[in-house]
């Protein structure tokens, strides 16, 4: 039986990832808690906690081998992989890195990817089979996020120091290309050629309320596109300005690209044709006295491998919101632990 593990920086994937869910046996959307000390196990076909991994003191990224038989959590109190069986949930080891992390990625040879967000930053490579590190690229900056293509040839990252979005080679383990974006490089997703060599990459970066559209091929910046303004939103801590959009993601099908916005409170579909917004969901509200509401600040999506749910986590609310993409509703709204951010969806037999 073919399985397939599907994080936010694999949302990329084709038809492939729609084919391998209906024979998947277990389907399951895990949520770090950057304020405590466990991740969340959501089971998508109840919208439940069915599990937690524990003992992971500011959990930041979450990624999985692609068989599915393994979770790995980036450490960011012990600067370490904390890898786990996905089965049993038990610790199987902690990898010493070499700095700081921030969030993972796993390419389809089973290469683990973490971004180093400490001076001078790098990306540092986990050999999936010994779990040992691998190899070291110095960036140019600390690093923020780490993507890696569909067609697994190249790592896609960025700093919000100095502002360049850089592509990694991961054949070469070298710098491919790198492109200076004017402001600090936030989350990012990847849209797919066919052959699973990346289109475009969509990324968010500080003080914009949406996202800058980048050519791969041409290896250019082609759009900046801001999310709508809705009324009688919600309030929110006015430092979050300086990263109002902070979660984005493509649809399975490579249809749809959903983007998340703390300031309106929402989460935006944006046909990938021609990136009109098709419609918005609002997330929910923590309400205090005097009738002030406070925004949910809206962190991260993920998706079922069908496409049929996309799951954003709310910071500020602790809590993960399912939705239902077809209908633009939201099906569920999960509790969960301290300042979720990270989400990611495993598909194992």
């Amino acid at each position: 039986m073919r399985t397939t593990a599907l994080s936010l920086a694999a949302s990329v994937g084709l038809s492939a990832l729609v084919a391998s869910a209906a024979s998947a046996e277990t389907v399951r959307v895990y949520a770090t808690n950057s304020g405590g000390d466990d991740v969340n196990i959501i089971d998508p076909a109840a919208n439940a906690t069915v599990g937690k991994l524990t003992n992971i003191e500011a959990a930041h990224g979450v990624a999985f081998s692609p068989d599915g038989a393994r979770v790995y959590i980036s450490n960011e109190a012990d600067s370490t992989l904390d890898v786990f069986d996905q089965k049993t949930s038990a610790l199987v080891k902690k990898v010493k890195l070499s700095g700081h992390p921030n969030n993972i990625a796993v390419a389809k040879d089973g290469k683990i990817v973490v971004a180093i967000a400490r001076e001078p930053g790098s990306l540092e490579i986990i050999d999936g089979a010994s779990l040992t590190s691998k190899t070291r690229i110095q960036t140019n900056g600390r690093l923020h996020n780490v993507y890696v293509t569909q067609d697994g040839k190249f790592a896609v990252m960025g700093s919000t120091r100095t502002n360049i979005f850089t592509v990694i080679d991961l054949a070469k383990e070298e710098i491919a290309w790198e492109l200076n974006l004017g402001k600090g490089v936030r989350p990012m997703t990847i849209e797919s050629n066919p052959d699973g060599s990346a289109r475009r990459v969509f990324v968010q970066v500080s003080e914009l309320n949406g996202f800058r559209v980048i050519d791969f091929a041409a290896r250019k910046q082609v759009a900046t596109i801001e999310v709508p303004k809705l009324p009688n939103r919600p309030e929110f801590i006015e430092h979050r300005l300086d990263s109002p959009s902070h979660g984005i993601g493509v649809s399975p099908d490579q249809k749809t690209l959903w983007v998340t916005s703390i300031p309106e409170n929402a989460v935006f579909a944006y046909d990938l044709a021609d990136l009109k917004v098709k419609g918005h969901v609002e997330l929910p509200t923590t309400n205090l006295a005097g009738g002030r509401r406070i925004s949910a600040v809206p962190n991260w999506v993920t998706f079922t491998p069908d496409g049929k749910q996309v799951y954003v986590s709310n910071a500020a609310h602790n809590s993960v919101s399912a939705i239902d993409t077809a209908a633009m509703k939201t099906n569920a709204v999960v509790p969960v632990g301290q300042a979720p951010k990270r989400i990611g969806t495993m598909v194992a037999p």
